[in-house]
């Protein structure tokens, strides 16, 4: 995920663990993904991010329409539409965007 809000032009193969998830498992996917990701960008310790990565990560999943949800579940990943919500969230929760 951390990878897919770079770019779209060479996404990893489709995640099959990805096609039964529920909004829930998404959320703390995107959680863990915050933490690795914001961790290294910050140059701090994932406990330092764990609440911005919270708040990007409920926010996010839950801003995601029924479609972005599937899509996700199809790829592993953010689509377009769901990735400017991750951005959005990034900014609003104080993240640094990748």
């Amino acid at each position: 995920m951390a990878l897919a809000a770079g770019s779209t032009s060479s996404l990893p193969a489709p995640d099959p663990t990805a096609k039964n998830l529920t909004p829930y498992m998404i959320q703390l996917r995107a959680f863990d993904a915050c933490l690795v990701t914001q961790s290294r960008l910050m140059s701090t310790t994932r406990e330092a991010v764990h609440t911005p990565c919270s708040c990007y990560a409920k926010g996010t999943v839950n801003a995601m329409t029924k479609d972005e949800l599937q899509a996700f579940r199809d790829t592993g990943y953010f689509n377009d539409s769901a990735r400017e919500k991750g951005y959005e969230f990034i900014d609003r929760c104080k993240l640094k965007r990748p």
